[in-house]
């Protein structure tokens, strides 16, 4: 099986969280995620970070502490994605790849239809609600 190596922000930003919604056309359509995307070799995880929020949402982020990795096994690979806590530094999030994004609170959060391979990474955010709410 295919091992893809992927990551994700966990933005934060007045007690809510940037979830975006992957568009038609792509794998798991509808579904919720963090935005990101996959390693490419040579970079460490916090530059790939950087480089596909700029891609996706035209703004840069600073990188803090690992939520959460997990591996999910999809039809199409196995997917190894790495979440961490991270916040806005310069620009306002806007809809390039993605159907829609939400800045959400813990309550919009749970009710999201989440891509199977983040519904840790939010499990370890609502767990730790305190840390960004």
């Amino acid at each position: 099986m295919k091992r893809i190596t992927v990551v994700g922000a966990v933005l934060v930003r007045d007690g809510r969280i940037l979830a975006a919604q992957r568009g038609e056309g792509m794998s798991l359509a509808g579904c919720w995620e963090f935005p990101g995307g996959k390693i490419e070799p040579g970079e460490t995880p916090q530059e790939t970070l950087r480089r596909e929020i700029v891609e996706e949402l035209g703004c840069r982020i600073e990188i803090g502490e690992l939520v959460a990795r997990t591996e999910h096994a999809y039809d199409f690979g196995l997917v190894d994605l790495s979440t961490y806590w991270c916040r806005l530094i310069a620009g306002e999030p806007a809809l390039t790849e993605h159907a829609a994004i939400v800045w959400a609170d813990a309550e919009e959060l749970a009710a999201l239809e989440w891509a199977p391979a983040d519904v840790e990474s939010v499990e370890t955010i609502l767990a730790e609600r305190e840390r960004w709410s």
